[in-house]
């Protein structure tokens, strides 16, 4: 048996929340009753009721959700502390929204307990995903793993799928690594992982696009090519795969 945290980021979700609380504590155990799951919500920087929902849940239900807050916002900041204080075998991490259909869960999971992978990433561009949302965003986001792939010759297909789980030795390398504390994490992680030989797993996804997100596009954009900038010509940190 393997112990599985799932990090919720969070920040002003006081309505989406409980949502997403529901049906996990519902889907975990129903489909990994053989692995010790817990719910981390990583609030960073609400200022709505969200923090004391997450509370509220962990009262309730200790030992299957827990509650963190930092007073800064960043999405990054919050994974780095919520990954680097678990003691669990796989730390994870998904979107509130629950855009990713949960059924690709279990497989990254398995992906990391069962097949020795260091890294597992949900894809929504891999052969078989199946994804709904805008011309426009699905054209950002080809153009954007299309420079990746041109910039650092990576394998893997989607960047920034919110949908990711590591093992939590490799997550004790891989994170302190990582400059970023914002959105640009994730493709950090993901490319100091690859080029340093870390295994890393695709898992095709069913994504639909939440129309309320709070991704702001330009903003966003110009911080990952920044990122990139920084990573191509800066250099990737030289660390090792905990083997």
């Amino acid at each position: 048996m393997a112990s599985v945290d799932i990090v919720i980021p969070v920040l002003n979700e006081e309505r989406a929340l409980p949502g997403c609380l529901d049906a996990l504590l519902d889907f975990l155990p129903r489909e990994l009753p053989e692995h010790r799951c817990r719910v981390v919500v990583a609030d960073n920087g609400s200022t709505d009721a969200t923090l004391a929902v997450a509370e509220r849940y962990a009262a309730e239900r200790p030992g299957a959700v827990a509650a963190i807050h930092l007073d800064q916002r960043g999405r990054g900041r919050a994974l780095r502390r919520a990954w680097l204080e678990s003691d669990a075998d796989v730390v994870s991490y998904m979107d509130v929204d629950l855009s990713t259909g949960l059924e690709a869960f279990p497989p990254l999971v398995a992906a990391i307990v069962d097949d020795g992978y260091d890294v597992a990433t949900g894809s929504r561009l891999a052969r078989g995903a199946q994804t709904t949302r805008s011309l426009k965003r699905e054209f950002i986001s080809r153009c954007y793993n299309l420079l990746i792939k041109a910039f650092f010759r990576t394998r893997f297909s989607d960047a920034q799928c919110g949908f990711k789980a590591l093992s939590g030795a490799a997550a004790r390398v891989l994170v302190p690594a990582v400059v970023n504390n914002h959105w640009f994490f994730d493709t950090e992680l993901l490319i100091i992982a690859e080029k340093r030989g870390f295994r890393v797993f695709d898992q095709p996804v069913r994504w639909e696009e939440d129309t309320d997100t709070r991704v702001k596009i330009a903003s966003t954009v110009t911080e990952d090519l920044r990122g990139l900038a920084r990573l191509r010509f800066g250099g990737i940190p030289n660390i090792r795969p905990p083997r």
